[in-house]
């Protein structure tokens, strides 16, 4: 008997047509429905209702909120659901997991859109703005914000200085990647192909990839030789004047490797050292179409250096595989012969990457 009560009473009450029945529709909702929603936020929720973004309403962020806890809730509760009933569109591939995560921006959890994010601005060839990720990504632009300022904090990603709104990957981000490439597991695998490749040269080698504006040493293989230059993995190098520099800043979009050069300090090493920005363009030019680094005792007094790269699956240089040896026992004419020896170690490596 209550329960048809209730039912009738509902019934007429959303049956209201008048301008003050709606008003008085409109307040009662509000207090049933979203106070109660306001009140469970927690603090940081509702501090960012202070912080709108343009063109953004308090409905829209409690619109954004409702979206977020829903998502949480169906992470609790999945753990629950029948095996047999549905399953995500999208899915790991573990059987290759280098095959690419294009279709991870489809991730339906908080922790894996994050890392979609991540991934977006790590593929992209400069600062991709909010709008563009908004375009790119199905949710709400006030969630990405949230999410990117969360990121920011975490110094995973920073803006870029002179742009609003515009996002590149952070020095955390950066050092974790590098962190990975020097110690992952394949990282022996590596060593082992490197180790062979001195036996077969009987000179020093070295894997290298670019760092920001310098060379980053991933490995080294040291030869039976007195004498030995102290450049330990993690060691950095100038790019300009070293034979996997030059090698790595060739194999660069041409307007990347322009504005990296633009922002390099050009100092002398040696008698041999380019510091003419015009003429060190032009090497580049020839060492891309060569595609082989030549170090012709350009950074060390007496010792040469040649390096090949090491390319992936979409024919991107991700590092470089070089000999170098003293002159007076190797001159460059002879390094050079160690080329495709170079090129088919280069080879077996990007299968490791």
């Amino acid at each position: 008997m209550e329960q048809n009560v209730l039912f009738i009473g509902l019934m007429k009450f959303i049956s209201w047509k008048s301008k003050s029945q709606i008003i008085f529709q409109y307040v009662l909702l509000t207090f049933l429905f979203v106070y109660p929603i306001v009140g469970c936020m927690d603090s940081n929720e509702l501090q960012s209702m202070s912080s709108l973004e343009p063109n953004e309403t308090v409905s829209s962020r409690v619109g954004d909120a409702l979206f977020e806890r829903s998502e949480k809730w169906n992470e609790s509760v999945r753990p629950y659901l029948p095996k047999n009933g549905p399953t995500p569109s999208v899915r790991y591939n573990e059987s290759d997991p280098f095959s690419g995560t294009a279709d991870m921006t489809k991730a339906d959890t908080p922790t894996l859109r994050a890392f979609a994010l991540l991934e977006h601005l790590v593929q992209a060839e400069g600062p991709v703005s909010l709008a563009d990720i908004v375009h790119e990504f199905a949710a709400p632009k006030a969630s990405l914000h949230r999410m990117l300022a969360s990121l920011e904090a975490g110094g995973l990603v920073i803006r870029e200085p002179g742009q609003k709104n515009a996002y590149v990957i952070g020095p955390r981000l950066a050092q974790l990647g590098l962190g990975v490439v020097m110690h992952s597991g394949a990282r022996r695998t590596r060593h082992a192909m490197l180790s062979r490749l001195v036996s077969d040269l009987g000179e020093t080698c070295n894997l290298t990839m670019l760092h920001e504006t310098e060379v980053l040493y991933l490995d080294r293989v040291e030869a039976p030789w007195p004498l030995r230059l102290d450049l330990k993995p993690g060691s950095h190098v100038p790019a300009y004047c070293s034979a996997s520099g030059k090698l790595l800043l060739a194999m660069l979009p041409r307007d990347q490797r322009t504005s990296l050069t633009r922002a390099l300090k050009l100092e002398h090493y040696t008698p041999n050292t380019i510091t003419d920005p015009e003429l060190l363009q032009a090497e580049l030019d020839r060492t891309a179409h060569k595609r082989v680094g030549i170090d012709n005792e350009e950074f060390f007094a007496g010792i040469v250096c040649v390096a090949a790269p090491v390319v992936d699956e979409r024919n991107v240089c991700i590092a470089a595989i070089a000999v170098h040896a003293p002159v007076s026992r190797v001159p460059l004419s002879r390094a050079l012969e160690f080329v495709p020896r170079l090129q088919e170690a280069a080879r077996e490596i990007a299968k490791t990457f």
